[in-house]
């Protein structure tokens, strides 16, 4: 589901009414508990926290012309998604949310590598997700990142 958007703002005000209540509540929670020096924007067609390259100049490996995702939210055809990329590269992260779900969430997990798929959205567990966000600093990400992914 690609959505045409300048800013955040605009990207949510192109949802269905239920979809842009989820996704704002996800943005708020992330800026609100979101470690400073992360800074937000549209990447890869969704809201994104990315370390912007006044932080890290080299940017994203992959583009280095892309400052270096850390979480984005989308709205997709059959969920809203939450992709975390701390929880990709490091698996006490990875280990620690799969055994807190079940805590906070009646539904069973669905998650790829970063993809957290939320597919009853009047089920995401936004403490979970406001204690995530907090879980890793801008040169926590940059230290994990040139050490697990870039290479």
């Amino acid at each position: 589901m690609k959505i045409e958007a300048n800013t955040p703002d605009e990207y949510i005000a192109q949802l269905a009414e239920k979809r842009q209540q989820a996704v704002s509540k996800l943005r708020e929670i992330i800026k609100k508990n979101l470690p400073n020096g992360f800074e937000e924007t549209l990447s890869y067609g969704m809201i994104g926290y990315v370390v912007p390259h006044s932080v890290y100049p080299a940017g994203y490996h992959c583009d280095p012309k892309l400052p270096l995702p850390f979480i984005n939210i989308a709205s997709q055809k059959n969920f809203v998604a939450l992709y975390h990329m701390g929880i990709y590269a490091n698996k006490n992260l990875f280990d620690w949310f799969v055994a807190e779900f079940p805590k906070h969430c009646t539904t069973k997990i669905d998650m790829g590598k970063s993809c957290i798929r939320f597919k009853k959205i009047d089920q995401i567990p936004y403490d979970l997700i406001a204690e995530l966000v907090t879980k890793m600093t801008v040169s926590d990400w940059i230290n994990l990142y040139e050490q697990q992914i870039k290479r």
